[in-house]
């Protein structure tokens, strides 16, 4: 069927609301390409073993002043949750490759990169600012009190979208929600050591003060912070 026939079948008012649907859709698509920031190709084969990554990996808490690159920053979210394959399979292994993962990065102090809070698109390896000004201090209240999160240059941080997983595996699913947030927080972890980064893994924090920080959708649950700097 046509465009135009397909219009008369349907009728005029059904077809200006299936325009307007389809015309503001775009126009979201348009606004959010415009605003995102392609991040560099990531790096396939790095200068560090995978078995010396493990031997090296701790809880790093203290940082020096010396900001992140961009292009660590692109390399820590593809190893978080980057698209490795045409079907869209990514770094880190998902129950049912549902992906219930969304994965922002709280930036301080970025070469290149305004200070704010950016969400990370995996499909096009790109992020897009979510909020704008250096949000450290709050986060940093909202996890208690923490100094890693304060001092850090950047914190990759985790929500997890329970529905997605629960809609196949029921109740089961949020626990394939938590192992799948410990997969991909691992995978940031050896790929700061491979950067010449430290890491730290932190889950004390207040889920209702992040996620009013963060402006999270409802269905968006706080999991996980983790701080990387020199």
């Amino acid at each position: 069927m046509t465009f135009r026939p397909f219009l008369r079948w349907i009728g005029f008012p059904c077809c200006m609301v299936f325009l307007t649907l389809f015309m503001g859709a775009e126009s979201m698509s348009q606004e959010k390409q415009a605003n995102a920031i392609q991040l560099s190709q990531p790096s396939r084969e790095g200068e560090v073993s995978l078995e010396q990554t493990l031997v090296e990996r701790r809880s790093v808490r203290q940082y020096g002043d010396e900001p992140l690159a961009l292009e660590e920053v692109s390399q820590l979210l593809w190893a978080a949750q980057g698209v490795t394959h045409p079907r869209g399979f990514r770094t880190a292994p998902s129950a049912g490759a549902l992906y219930p993962l969304e994965t922002y990065v709280v930036v301080g102090n970025v070469k290149d990169l305004q200070p704010g809070i950016y969400h990370y698109a995996p499909h096009s390896h790109s992020i897009s600012l979510k909020m704008d000004g250096d949000k450290r201090d709050e986060l940093a209240r909202a996890a208690l009190g923490q100094s890693p999160v304060r001092n850090a240059p950047a914190t990759i941080f985790f929500s997890g979208v329970y529905d997605r997983t629960m809609k196949r595996y029921g109740e089961r699913g949020v626990q394939y929600v938590h192992m799948e947030a410990g997969h991909a927080a691992q995978n940031v972890a050896l790929q700061a050591v491979s950067l010449g980064l430290g890491s730290v893994m932190i889950g004390a924090f207040q889920d209702d003060a992040v996620k009013k920080l963060m402006r999270l959708p409802e269905e968006e649950t706080p999991l996980y912070l983790i701080p990387v700097g020199r």
